[in-house]
């Protein structure tokens, strides 16, 4: 069957078109921790777009955000990287690498590792301010192998379209553990390629380091540097169907399988949870989670809670115990609490109050 053939077979397809895209928040629209971080590089993290990762070596070096767009019809968003600080000397195990992560029980559709291995279609939408030659890879991180394709960036918003064979070899775990990266590539040092080694196009197999990235280019090489992307989809099959755009609300719950934030920046009294005070200096409470995290998550409190009881306020250090996948346990600590008595637990007067739980791959 031809492309066309295939894409007219898919689009008559009511059934294909859902769920097509195995990557979540492809069109840039949530960002729980922050709409812009600046000053990063040395450090790897979810710094802003929810589902993507940055790992990077350089320290200091750029800029990351969710930037607004108007240029490109059917997206409202992207994620931006600015470079701000150049970094023309390049040590030999620099990086700079965005990453969406994959559960291996969200890829036993392509057959791995069977001799029915299915081709996978990943496409996006980039600008630049120049013509840049980045990688883009899919790691096998069960097997062990990886396999990789170039782009060239353009300074209007245009349409990348890479497909990758099937691999008969190494299948993925069925479980909630990372088994796949999908790797934007944007800088390097010779030990991942960079300037030096041979580029293996389009072929799995056991990574060479000084090979993944041969030929790349440098998004540090100058102030001037910027990349918009957004669109980021992967599907079955060897044609880029139309983006798959799905409700915020979606997308959303789907992020918070692996990250939530439970607070905000507009009510300084936001209500948490109820407890019960089984001491006068420690009360008890269970926090549901609307949607069940991929692993019990890793909690961190920032801000000023309080809690009510018998007409009283009383300050809090609020603890967490008893973490899993669908509820988070409270633990509210202080002073002068009415024990036996019914509690609630809110922001204490500060609209950055929040607890944040994390159960990222």
């Amino acid at each position: 069957m031809s492309k066309a053939a295939e894409l007219a077979a898919l689009i008559g397809s009511q059934s294909a078109l859902e769920n097509r895209n195995m990557v979540v928040n492809g069109a840039m629209n949530v960002a729980q921790r922050s709409v812009s971080e600046t000053g990063l590089g040395g450090a790897s993290g979810y710094f802003t777009l929810d589902r993507f990762k940055a790992t990077v070596t350089s320290s200091g070096r750029f800029t990351m955000a969710q930037t607004a767009i108007t240029d490109l019809p059917g997206f409202a968003n992207a994620l931006h990287l600015d470079c701000t600080t150049a970094d023309t000397s390049i040590d030999a195990d620099e990086n700079l690498v965005i990453q969406h992560k994959f559960e291996g029980q969200d890829l036993q559709r392509l057959q791995k590792g069977t001799s029915s291995a299915k081709s996978v279609t990943v496409s996006f939408y980039a600008k630049a301010n120049a013509a840049f030659t980045f990688v883009v890879e899919l790691y096998d991180l069960d097997n062990t192998r990886n396999i990789t394709q170039k782009f060239t960036t353009a300074t209007s918003w245009t349409r990348h379209t890479l497909t990758f064979p099937g691999d008969t070899s190494g299948a993925f775990d069925d479980d909630n553990a990372a088994s796949m990266n999908l790797s934007f590539w944007l800088h390097a040092g010779t030990t991942f390629g960079g300037t030096g080694g041979t580029f293996v196009d389009n072929t799995w197999g056991t990574p060479t380091n000084a090979n993944r990235t041969s030929g790349i280019s440098s998004f540090f090489s100058s102030t001037d540097n910027d990349l918009k992307i957004t669109g980021v989809q992967m599907e079955l099959g060897e044609v880029a169907t139309p983006f798959e755009h799905r409700l915020f609300g979606d997308e959303l719950r789907r992020c918070h399988r692996y990250y939530q934030k439970h607070g905000n920046e507009t009510t300084a009294y936001r209500f948490l949870a109820s407890a019960f005070c089984n001491a006068t200096n420690q009360a008890q409470g269970v926090l549901p989670l609307p949607v069940t995290m991929r692993a019990a998550p890793t909690a961190s409190v920032s801000g000023s809670f309080e809690m009510i009881h018998k007409n009283l306020n009383s300050s809090i250090t609020l603890g967490t115990k008893q973490l899993n996948e669908s509820s988070v346990g409270l633990e509210p600590s202080g002073s002068s609490f009415t024990q036996s008595s019914g509690a609630i637990i809110r922001a204490s007067n500060d609209a950055t109050a929040q607890l944040k739980l994390d159960a990222e791959l």
